[in-house]
C-alpha cells in the first residue's frame, strides 16, 4: 500500500568516473550526430543547490506542522458542518508536499541514473531518499484515518464541491482499505524501506552498472553488449551472448540472493495485507482486476504457435537454417538495411508521425528537444534501458534512452516520447491524480509507436522495404507482447515457489529456459547458458509483475489504431481527453467512448489478431519475392 502519492522512480535501470577510452561504447562507435543530454536546473541547478536544502528544509517543518494539525483529528474534522471544505484545506496542503517532495526525489533519481557509478550522484541520491522517508513518514497517518471514515460520511463530505474535485484520489485510498494495517506497522514498512527493498534495488543497479563483458578484444558494459545481439554479423553475436551467459554465471550467486531477498519481502507485505495472489498488489497498484490480467495472459499464451511460433520458424527460414540459436532471435534480416540511423533523422522520423497525428501531440514532444528534455547519448555509468520519469507537475517529464542508432532504438525514442507527452497531459490533474496505472501508461507509449510504424510503413518504396518494416514490427510486438506474458509467467513461477524456501540458481535458469522455451517454440534453440539470462531484467527487481502492462498496453493500441483508422472524424480529441485524465478514471470508463472494453473476454483476441494478421501479411510478401 502506498499512503502517499509521490513518485519516486525506482528504476526500470539505474547510475564514476570513466574516461571514453576505457569502456568501447558501441560497435564501430559510429557518428550518429548530436545528442542532447539532460538539463536538470529545471528541477535544482545542481547537487549542491541551496534551493534543494531549503526546499528539504520547508518540507519537513510543514509535514510537521501538518501531522500536528491533523493526526487523530480527520474523524473530529470529518464529522463538523463544515468538514469537507476544512478537509479540502487539508488534501491541498497534502498534495503541495507531496509535489516538493517529488521533485526533491524525482532530482536524485535522475541525477543518478545519468551517472550511477559516480559516489557523488550515489550518496546523495542515497540521503535524499532517507530523508524524503524520514519527511513523509510524519504524512502516513492522513490516508490511514481517512479511510477509518464511514462511506456515509465520505459522501455527505463529497457535497463540497471543492473536496469533490479530488474523488478519485479519494476513491484510490478506499479501494486500498481492504489491505491497510495499523498506523504503527504502517509506518514500520516506511521507514524500513530505504534499508530494505530500496537497498537492494540499489544494490542490483550499482552491481548491473559495473559488469564489463569481454566481447573479443572489447571491454562492454551491458548496454553495447546486447546491442550486439542485433549485428548482422552472426559470429558477433555468438561472441556477445556468449559473454553475458559468462559474467551472469559468475554473478548468479548474488543476483540469486537479491532475487531471493527481494521475493521474501514481498511474500511478507502480500502476507500482513492479506493479498490472496502474488501478483494482487500490482492488479491493485494497476486499478485492474485480476480476471482481466488472467484472461489476458490465456489469450497470449493461447497464440503462442499461431504468433511467436510461427514467426521464429519463418525467420530461420530467412536466415538459412532450421533452428536459430538464441542469439539470432533478433538477428537482422538479410534484406535489412545496415545503415546506422542519425539522432536528427530518428528525430524527424518521431515528429512528423506525430505530427501526422495531431499537430499539438508533436507541439508536445518537440519540447523534449528543445529544451533539453531528454538524455539520448550512451556513456559509462548511465543507466540501461530506457524510461520517461514523470517528475511533480510543477516541472516536466524527462526521457532517458541509450541511442545506438538501430532502427529499434528509433522505435524506443516513440514509444517513451508517448509516455512524455502523456505525463504533460496528465499533469494539469496534480500531484494527487496526475499518476497513471501502468497498464494505461503504456497504452500511450505504444500508441507513439504504432504512429511511427504506420508513418515509415506507408513510405515504404516496394515490397522488400515492406517486408523488412513489417518483420521488425512483429519482432517488436512479440517482444513487447509474447516476451513479457513470458516474463509474467517467470515472475509468478519464482514468487508461488519462494513462499515454500529459498530458491537456488539452478531452480532459478530452471524456471527462465521452461518458460521462454514455451513462448519462443521449437525454431529456437536454448542453450544452459541462457538460464542465467533472467538475472539482468530490472523490472523483477524494482516493479514485480509490472511487465504484463506492455502487453495490455500492445493488445490494446492494436484495438484503439484500429478504431483511429475507420474514424472519420473526433478520435484525436477523445485520444486527448483520455491522456488528459491521468489518474481519475478506471481503464472501462477511459476506454468507453472507443467502443472499447478490456473486460469483455474477446477483447484480447482482436488485438492479438493484428499481430496474426501481420505474420499472413509476411508469409504472402514471401510467395511474391
Amino acid at each position: 500500500m502506498n499512503s502517499n502519492n509521490f513518485r519516486v522512480f525506482d528504476g526500470v535501470n539505474s547510475n564514476a568516473n570513466f574516461s571514453s577510452t576505457d569502456v568501447a561504447l558501441s560497435e564501430g562507435d559510429v557518428d550518429l550526430g548530436a545528442m542532447p543530454e539532460w538539463d536538470l536546473t529545471d528541477l535544482y541547478d545542481g547537487p549542491q543547490s541551496s534551493q534543494l536544502q531549503a526546499d528539504l528544509k520547508h518540507s519537513q517543518e510543514e509535514a510537521v506542522s501538518f501531522q500536528s494539525d491533523f493526526q487523530g483529528k480527520i474523524a473530529e474534522i470529518a464529522s463538523k458542518e463544515d468538514g469537507g471544505a476544512a478537509l479540502h484545506k487539508a488534501v491541498q496542503r497534502y498534495e503541495a508536499l507531496n509535489d516538493k517532495l517529488g521533485r526533491i526525489a524525482s532530482y536524485g533519481q535522475l541525477l543518478y541514473s545519468s551517472d550511477n557509478e559516480n559516489p557523488v550522484h550515489a550518496k546523495l541520491h542515497g540521503d535524499l531518499m532517507e530523508q524524503i522517508t524520514s519527511i513523509s513518514s510524519n504524512l502516513l497517518f492522513f490516508g490511514l484515518e481517512f479511510n477509518r471514515l464511514e462511506d456515509a460520511q465520505i459522501e455527505k463530505l463529497l457535497e463540497n464541491e471543492e473536496l469533490a474535485h479530488y474523488k478519485p484520489w479519494i476513491d484510490d485510498l478506499l479501494y486500498e482499505r481492504p489491505y491497510q494495517l495499523s498506523d504503527d506497522l504502517e509506518k514500520l514498512f516506511h521507514d524500513k524501506s530505504v534499508v530494505g527493498r530500496g537497498a537492494w534495488s540499489r544494490l542490483f543497479n550499482e552491481t548491473m552498472t559495473s559488469l564489463r563483458f569481454e566481447v573479443g578484444d572489447e571491454t562492454l558494459a551491458l548496454e553495447p553488449t546486447l546491442n550486439l545481439l542485433q549485428s548482422p554479423d552472426g559470429e558477433k553475436r555468438r561472441i556477445a551472448a556468449e559473454a553475458v551467459e559468462v559474467v551472469l554465471d559468475k554473478e548468479k550467486r548474488l543476483f540469486t540472493q537479491i532475487t531471493n531477498t527481494l521475493a521474501k519481502d514481498k511474500e511478507i507485505a502480500d502476507r500482513w495485507r492479506k493479498f490472496e495472489d502474488v501478483a494482487d498488489s500490482r492488479h491493485l497498484s494497476n486499478r485492474v482486476e485480476r480476471e482481466v490480467v488472467d484472461a489476458l495472459v490465456s489469450a497470449v499464451r493461447s497464440k503462442y504457435d499461431r504468433i511467436s511460433h510461427r514467426y521464429y520458424s519463418l525467420k530461420a527460414k530467412w536466415l538459412g537454417v532450421d533452428v536459430m540459436d538464441y542469439w539470432d532471435r533478433n538477428a537482422p534480416l538479410p534484406n535489412d538495411s545496415q545503415r546506422s540511423i542519425p539522432w536528427a533523422e530518428a528525430q524527424d522520423t518521431v515528429l512528423s508521425a506525430y505530427h501526422g497525428f495531431a499537430p499539438e501531440m508533436k507541439d508536445i514532444a518537440q519540447q523534449f528537444f528543445d529544451k533539453n528534455w531528454i538524455d539520448a547519448p550512451l556513456r559509462p555509468g548511465k543507466a540501461q534501458g530506457a524510461f520517461s520519469h514523470p517528475t511533480v507537475p510543477s516541472a516536466h517529464p524527462f526521457v532517458l534512452i541509450n541511442y545506438q542508432g538501430k532502427p529499434r532504438d528509433v522505435q524506443t525514442l516513440a514509444h517513451e516520447l508517448g509516455h512524455g507527452v502523456h505525463q504533460v497531459l496528465a499533469g494539469k490533474q496534480g500531484a494527487l491524480m496526475a499518476p497513471t496505472p501502468l497498464t494505461l501508461a503504456e497504452t500511450a507509449s505504444v500508441f507513439g509507436e504504432m504512429l511511427t510504424f504506420q508513418a515509415q510503413l506507408k513510405k515504404a518504396q516496394n515490397d522488400v522495404e515492406r517486408h523488412s518494416l513489417l518483420a521488425a514490427k512483429v519482432e517488436d510486438m512479440i517482444n513487447t507482447v509474447v516476451r513479457q506474458i513470458a516474463f509474467y509467467c517467470f515472475e509468478r513461477k519464482v514468487h508461488e515457489a519462494r513462499r515454500n524456501g529459498e530458491l537456488t540458481s539452478e531452480q532459478l535458469n530452471d524456471f527462465w529456459i521452461e518458460v521462454q522455451g514455451e513462448s519462443l517454440g521449437p525454431a529456437i534453440r536454448l542453450s544452459e547458458g541462457y538460464g542465467t539470462y533472467w538475472s539482468y531484467v530490472p523490472h523483477f527487481i524494482h516493479a514485480p509483475f509490472y511487465v504484463y502492462a506492455y502487453a495490455f498496453g500492445d493488445c490494446l493500441v492494436n484495438s484503439l489504431y484500429a478504431v483511429y483508422a475507420d474514424a472519420e472524424e473526433g478520435f484525436q480529441e477523445k485520444y486527448f481527453e483520455m491522456l488528459s485524465a491521468g489518474g481519475t478514471k478506471h481503464h472501462k470508463e477511459l476506454l468507453a467512448p472507443f467502443g472499447l472494453d478490456a473486460s469483455d473476454p474477446s477483447f484480447w483476441d482482436r488485438g492479438l489478431s493484428v499481430i496474426e494478421n501481420m505474420i499472413d501479411e509476411l508469409e504472402k510478401l514471401d510467395q511474391a519475392l
